[in-house]
């Protein structure tokens, strides 16, 4: 089995978001060609994050969450427990994909998984993530550096919806957020990282996920 079949699963449970970023830079910049693609799932502290176009009128009220300005794509965000964030390092130019269609595969798995609960979600073309109802429930947002991928999803699930009101989420006044719990999805965040992790699998073409808790080093 080559390692473009192969992907490591790693479960990182509540972290500050700072080291996970330095974590993610840190990976991307150095890996080899032939190392294993990576999944991190995680739930961070309460954060706000500035992606590389951000306008900073869109930061209305931060109060005592942090605001860190960040090298992915996109607005501002709020991350905090509760909702699940998947990091998606891979090697895109090795699957022979580009970042368009790894953002549909994103966006086409936290569909897939919220449909099988009844929850009529969908993207849309003129503004990445996931939606019910016009409300957002899930943001994309990724960097490619040396042909490969980081940053990736962030999918509410059983959260304090609260801070997104400091913010204008994604750029957009007014925008509503809503959380999977409360329409029936899954209501934790362990349950909606298996289910997106085995339609991750399936849509990048891997056949055998390593499951891992926490880092290598720790």
């Amino acid at each position: 089995m080559d390692n473009q079949q192969q992907v490591i699963i790693r479960h990182l449970g509540q972290r500050e978001y700072l080291p996970i970023w330095q974590a993610m830079q840190d990976f991307t910049q150095t890996r080899e060609q032939d190392a294993l693609d990576e999944i991190w799932w995680v739930e961070h502290d309460p954060v706000f994050t500035q992606g590389q176009a951000g306008k900073a009128e869109h930061v209305l009220v931060p109060g005592d969450i942090p605001v860190v300005k960040v090298d992915r794509g996109g607005q501002v965000t709020y991350h905090g427990p509760g909702q699940i964030v998947g990091y998606t390092l891979i090697n895109i130019k090795r699957l022979g994909i580009g970042v368009r269609a790894l953002v549909t595969i994103l966006e086409e798995s936290i569909v897939s998984i919220l449909q099988k609960y009844g929850v009529d979600a969908y993207p849309k073309a003129d503004a990445p993530g996931v939606y019910v109802n016009e409300h957002k429930i899930a943001s994309l947002g990724l960097r490619i550096r040396r042909g490969c991928s980081f940053h990736g999803l962030a999918l509410n699930i059983n959260m304090d919806l609260s801070p997104f009101l400091r913010i204008n989420p994604c750029g957009y006044q007014g925008l509503k957020m809503v959380q999977s719990k409360d329409l029936g999805g899954p209501d934790n965040t362990e349950l909606a990282a298996e289910l997106l992790t085995s339609e991750l699998i399936t849509r990048l073409g891997y056949v055998q996920a390593i499951s891992k808790v926490g880092f290598d080093y720790e």
